[in-house]
């Protein structure tokens, strides 16, 4: 962890004159000052990528192979530090920090491994002597903007596989934690990354994000955040046909139908509700529970909820530290208290310490209540009973949100059923909604967004498919 970052343009470190100064959720200490990007630096950023496009684009996979594998061997051996920056810099727990730098260490040695597995096709000829192909290129120049909440993975899962594809990167961190991207900066340098190919330029979108979004270097955006930020980001990429990769977010449905042990069932849903604070958007912010099951399932729910350790991130039996920003816990709990005057049962939680808001879970959330709907990012769960499979079912798709879902039932032709007719881009059965998978396909439908992101399907994005035909003979032509 450094005392002062600066930003990374060209493969050099350049002093802005606009410096931020970065604290601590927890506390409000200060953890760091960070350059901050204005258009000048923008556009020296997208020049420089640019600039290193075509060199990058033809680097042998062998080469990109090697490099993403020392990044990875990198970001092991500076576990320690990376892990100590996340905690002060995004508040989160240790448990969870720690898991976002070895994750991020995975997920370079899979985008190595893609490195050799960008493959075309052979087609058949339409006419005698013709060779033809179907090859891939690399797309470019991409744009990749990433959240607060997982900064260093999220970040990681779009800019390992754009350099795998051979395309240069510029990597517009949260404002909120710039560090780490600066951090992600760090290693790919020392990995042997050559200049221009990385430029990671943390700004506040009012001043920059316009002028990146809307270059014409730019041949993709990729987009971890909120609904409204990524429907106006694909809006101006849409006027000039860019390529686009939303990830906007859920109110994500945990259905737990009557077969299931409704403790396990407690087990699963505080995992998905409760890690990282529900500051995810995958997390399992509603639950729906057959009549049979619901009250025993909210009793276990109660109880595993007011066991979690709230406190002091750093320390390694916290489960919920802060927010990110404490008026959040003042937001959160004008929505609480919405709901309850609106009918909602309180069980446990509705109430918040400085930046900590305890585990909360409100019973009784019907589809007429803002809840219900309502994307939170907190420790707040809503559960809502159903009388059928068919009613539980209803009320998981009465939303306009479908990132994940999730059901939980022995059954196993109900299990698929419900599988192929949850409203979800991620489905999973017997497991929390928050699941990520590195090679799998992530991503969602409705208003959480387009596109997929993880391996083979990260490359076909970054991408571009060409049919490619040679004519060996003579050919004669119609006229």
């Amino acid at each position: 962890m450094r005392d002062e970052y600066l930003l990374y343009i060209n493969g050099a470190w350049i002093a802005s004159g606009r410096v931020s100064e970065i604290r601590d959720p927890a506390d409000g200490s200060l953890v760091t000052r960070v350059h901050m990007a204005g258009p000048a630096e923008a556009e020296a950023a997208l020049a420089a990528a640019e600039a290193a496009r075509a060199g990058w684009g033809k680097t042998m996979p062998d080469l990109r192979e090697k490099l993403l594998l020392r990044a990875a061997e990198i970001f092991e051996r500076r576990e320690g530090e990376l892990t100590e920056l996340l905690i002060r810099e995004s508040g989160s727990c240790r448990y969870k920090a720690r898991g976002e730098v070895l994750g991020s260490a995975g997920v370079l040695r899979l985008a190595a491994g893609e490195c050799r597995r960008l493959h075309g096709e052979v087609l058949q000829p339409i006419c005698p002597g013709q060779v033809s192909l179907a090859v891939r290129s690399p797309l470019g120049v991409v744009l990749g903007i990433t959240p607060f909440n997982y900064p260093l993975i999220l970040a990681i899962k779009k800019l390992a596989y754009a350099l795998a594809a051979g395309c240069t990167f510029v990597l517009k961190p949260s404002p909120l934690t710039p560090a780490i991207g600066l951090e992600i900066a760090a290693v790919m340098e020392e990995a042997g990354l050559p200049a221009g190919v990385l430029n990671v330029v943390p700004g506040e979108s009012g001043e920059i994000g316009d002028l990146l979004v809307l270059d014409r270097r730019v041949k993709m955006v990729t987009f971890t955040g909120s609904g409204a930020v990524g429907k106006a980001i694909a809006a101006k990429a849409a006027g000039q046909l860019k390529k686009i990769a939303m990830e906007l977010g859920g109110k994500n449905p945990l259905l737990v139908l009557r077969d299931f042990d409704p403790a396990q069932a407690a087990d699963i849903a505080a995992y998905g509700a409760f890690c990282h604070q529900g500051q995810v958007c995958m997390c399992t912010s509603r639950v729906v529970a057959e009549a049979p099951v619901y009250e025993d399932f909210l009793t276990h729910l109660v109880r595993r909820a007011e066991a979690l350790p709230v406190g002091d991130p750093g320390r390694e039996e916290t489960r919920i530290g802060p927010l990110i920003r404490p008026e959040k816990c003042r937001e959160l709990q004008a929505l609480v208290d919405a709901a309850v005057a609106q009918g909602a049962r309180l069980l446990t939680g509705g109430r918040y310490d400085g930046p900590w808001y305890f585990p909360t879970v409100l019973a009784d959330v019907a589809p007429e209540m803002d809840v219900f709907r309502q994307e939170l990012f907190g420790p707040v769960t809503c559960v809502s009973r159903a009388a059928d499979t068919e009613e539980g079912l209803r009320l998981c798709n009465d939303n306009s949100y479908g990132l994940s879902a999730a059901v939980l039932t022995h059954d196993l032709e109900k299990a698929w059923d419900m599988g192929l007719r949850l409203e979800a881009g991620m489905v999973h059965v017997n497991d929390t909604t928050f699941l990520s998978g590195t090679t799998a396909p992530s991503g969602g439908v409705k208003d959480s967004g387009y596109g997929r992101e993880g391996g083979k399907y990260s490359m076909d994005d970054f991408t571009e498919l060409k049919w490619l035909t040679m004519q060996l003979t003579d050919k004669k032509q119609p006229f």
